[in-house]
């Protein structure tokens, strides 16, 4: 059971019917919808940092620009996702 306020669905939801639907990617805006939900509730929960890890692992730094990458990166480091 995932803790009240967690959005580890809607995390899943979105970036596997939306983010990597159109292009097998995310790009900026798709990486701002991701940590904006992963953020509603101010922590990236266990099960938050879980599926993000999942979904950031199928990024590849060549599949994306470079900005995204950095703030993709930054952002794993910053929530401890692996």
């Amino acid at each position: 059971m995932q803790p009240a306020g967690s959005e580890r669905d809607a995390i899943m939801r979105y970036s596997f019917l939306v983010a990597f639907a159109n292009d097998g990617t995310i790009d900026g805006d798709e990486l701002a919808f991701i940590k904006r939900l992963a953020l509603r509730d101010g922590v990236v929960d266990d099960g938050e940092r879980d599926v993000l890890s999942r979904i950031f692992a199928r990024v590849s730094q060549a599949g994306v620009a470079p900005e995204v990458w950095q703030e993709l990166q930054a952002f794993k480091q910053e929530h401890g996702i692996p």
